[in-house]
């Protein structure tokens, strides 16, 4: 069962990868959400021990891609394919940010990018990874990849539960220019070293972006992928206020 754990794909048999949605799909995030709420419940049961957390938390996850880089330089892997720069890499940054902010108001900003941006980007890769058909469920990078966006959820839902988080559209600025300020930069890195981080060059298949692609053709898949971006956030507030409105007429 361990015998490809420490194999990253271009040394692997083919067909040893797993179907999206399949059974060790489904398995495998229903032990990650059980995971979850276990991490949330103890990091958040005493005052001090979520305090502490939300300094440690990021640089655990700095800690785990340190350590994947060290696994793919020791197979002879690493490569520019290999930098963080898709969106759920740039949590991290984000992470560290917050945990380094001194003012609530940096706390609010930088949660409400995390919300809006991090989490939904982290749900759909975790709902539609790219590297499933790639591994065994009993690989590291499987594994890692798995663990890795686990944490981008644990520390939004301590951001939470630390009361830094105040979501609302008269915020939205904040994230789009979050969003502007980090995809303008990687377009053009993916530009000049062929790359797709944040998948702005070609989709992956068989996700939301696949299916936009085919709508739009390749020509206009950017503009597809924008216009998808843009109402993706619109319902996202929607929702928030929808939400807010709710509770205020049942006060």
């Amino acid at each position: 069962m361990f015998d490809y754990f420490w194999k990253q794909y271009e040394d692997l048999p083919s067909g040893l990868g797993y179907m999206r949605f399949s059974a060790e799909h489904i398995v495998t995030l229903l032990v990650l959400v059980v995971l979850l709420v276990f991490a949330v419940r103890f990091l958040s049961a005493k005052d001090d021990r979520r305090a502490a957390s939300m300094k440690v938390l990021p640089w655990i996850m700095v800690g785990l891609e340190l350590f994947k880089d060290v696994f793919l330089i020791s197979v002879g892997h690493f490569g520019v394919g290999y930098l963080p720069l898709h969106l759920c890499s740039l949590g991290v940054f984000v992470f560290i940010a917050a945990s380094l902010a001194k003012t609530d108001r940096w706390r609010i900003i930088l949660s409400e990018i995390s919300w809006i941006v991090i989490v939904p980007g982290t749900i759909a890769a975790l709902l539609f990874p790219d590297w499933a058909h790639l591994y065994p469920v009993f690989n590291f990078m499987n594994l890692h990849g798995y663990l890795w966006h686990g944490m981008l959820l644990l520390y939004p839902l301590m951001m939470g539960k630390s009361g830094w988080v105040h979501l609302s559209i008269k915020h939205a600025h904040y994230v789009w220019i979050f969003m502007i300020g980090a995809a303008i930069p990687v377009y053009v890195f993916d530009r000049i070293a062929r790359c797709n981080y944040m998948f702005v060059n070609w989709p992956p298949k068989g996700t939301p972006l696949a299916w936009i692609a085919h709508i739009t053709g390749d020509e206009l898949y950017l503009a597809g992928y924008a216009v998808f971006a843009v109402i993706v956030i619109g319902l996202i507030y929607l929702g928030i206020e929808l939400y807010h409105r709710s509770r205020k007429s049942n006060k």
